[in-house]
C-alpha cells in the first residue's frame, strides 16, 4: 500500500509537470493564461463526464448530503488554486507566487496536527520544510524583490487552496467515488471560471496553428499540446493524485507532489528550450530530499488512534509492518 501510494504520487507529479509547458503553447498561440486554464478544465471535465456516463454511470451519482463537499472541491481545490495563482502572478514575480503556492505541504502538516489532532511524524514536518527550501532555490527566490501586499495574500490563498485539495482528497469516504469527484470537480471549476475566462472571446482558431514557444524549443501543433494537457496533465494527473493521497496521507502526498516543480523544469528544458541552471539542479536535489524524507512519515506512529481507521489513515497512525 505504501509503495503503491508513493508510485502513484510520483507519477501524478510528473503528469502535472506537463501542464505549464503545454500551456505555453496555447499562450504563444494567442490565449491568455486564464483562457488556457479554462480550456484545460472544461475539456478534461466534459471528457470524463462523457466517458463515465457510458462505462460507469454510477460514479457520477452525488449523494444529496455530499453536494456542499463537491461544490467546495470544485471551487477551492480545483478552480481556486488555478485562478488565485494566475491573479497573484499579475502582482508578484512568478517565482514568489510559485513559492507561496507550494507552501501547501507545510499548511497540510500544520492542519493535520492542530485541527485533526493527529501527531504527524517529525519527518513529515522536516520534509515539507526542506521541500519548500529546495523550491526556493529552484526559483532563485532571493532575486525577487518586488512584493505586493495583495499579491502575497492571493499567493497564500492559492497555497491554502492547494492544501485543501490534499486534505479533501484525504477526508472523503466510500460514498464518494474518486472518478466522479474528479469529473464533477473539473467541470465545476470550468463553470466557476467562466466569468473570468469569458470563453466566448477565446481565439479558437489558435488550435489550428503550430507554434514554437521559445527559441530552441520544439514546434508542436497547438491542438496536440492542448490534448496532452487536458488528458495527461489533468485527467490522468488528478486520478493518480487522488488515489495516491488515499493510500498515503494528505501530509505526505502534498510534499511528494512538490516534485512537479522538478518535472516541470525538465519538461520545459526538453520541449520549450528553457535551460536548467546550477540553482535549478541543486534546488531540485534538495526538494527531492525533502520529498523522500517526508515519505518516511508513512511508517511512523502518532499517539492518537482514530476510531474507524482506513488504509490512508493507517499510513500515518500505525507502524507499517506488511504494507
Amino acid at each position: 500500500m505504501r509503495y503503491a501510494g508513493l508510485a502513484l504520487a510520483f507519477m501524478s507529479s510528473w503528469c502535472f509537470a506537463f501542464s505549464g509547458p503545454m500551456a505555453k503553447y496555447l499562450i504563444t498561440a494567442g490565449l491568455t493564461p486564464i483562457e488556457a486554464v479554462w480550456t484545460r478544465m472544461a475539456g478534461a471535465g466534459l471528457l470524463l463526464l462523457a466517458v463515465l456516463a457510458v462505462i460507469r454511470p454510477r460514479t457520477l451519482r452525488i449523494p444529496r448530503s455530499r453536494l456542499p463537499f463537491f461544490g467546495l472541491y470544485a471551487a477551492m481545490a480545483v478552480a481556486g488554486v488555478q485562478s488565485l495563482y494566475f491573479v497573484a502572478i499579475t502582482r508578484l514575480p512568478v517565482g514568489i507566487a510559485l513559492l507561496l503556492v507550494y507552501m501547501g505541504p507545510v499548511m497540510v502538516v500544520t492542519w493535520v496536527r492542530l485541527v485533526r489532532k493527529v501527531r504527524v511524524a517529525r519527518s513529515a514536518y522536516v520534509g515539507a520544510v526542506v521541500a519548500v527550501v529546495g523550491l526556493g532555490v529552484v526559483i532563485e527566490a532571493w532575486q525577487e524583490v518586488r512584493l505586493d501586499a495583495l499579491g502575497l495574500v492571493l499567493g497564500l490563498l492559492a497555497g491554502a487552496c492547494s492544501a485543501g485539495y490534499f486534505l479533501m482528497n484525504d477526508s472523503f469516504k466510500d460514498d464518494v467515488d474518486p472518478l466522479g469527484l474528479i469529473a464533477w470537480g473539473t467541470t465545476g471549476a470550468a463553470v466557476v471560471l467562466i466569468p473570468f475566462a469569458r470563453p466566448w472571446n477565446i481565439p479558437w482558431e489558435a488550435f489550428t496553428l503550430s507554434v514554437t514557444p521559445a527559441a530552441g524549443g520544439r514546434t508542436l501543433p497547438v491542438l496536440v499540446a492542448y490534448l496532452w494537457m487536458a488528458l495527461v496533465a489533468t485527467v490522468v494527473a488528478y486520478i493518480l493524485g487522488v488515489n495516491a493521497v488515499r493510500r498515503l496521507s494528505a501530509a505526505v502526498g502534498a510534499t511528494v507532489a512538490s516534485l512537479e516543480v522538478i518535472g516541470g523544469a525538465v519538461v520545459a528544458w526538453g520541449l520549450v528550450g528553457e535551460a536548467l541552471g546550477v540553482f535549478q539542479i541543486v534546488g531540485g536535489l534538495i526538494l527531492l530530499s525533502g520529498a523522500l524524507l517526508a515519505q518516511t512519515a508513512t511508517g511512523s506512529a502518532p499517539a492518537v488512534q482514530p476510531s474507524r481507521p482506513s488504509a490512508r489513515v493507517r499510513a500515518i497512525t500505525h507502524k507499517s509492518s506488511g504494507e
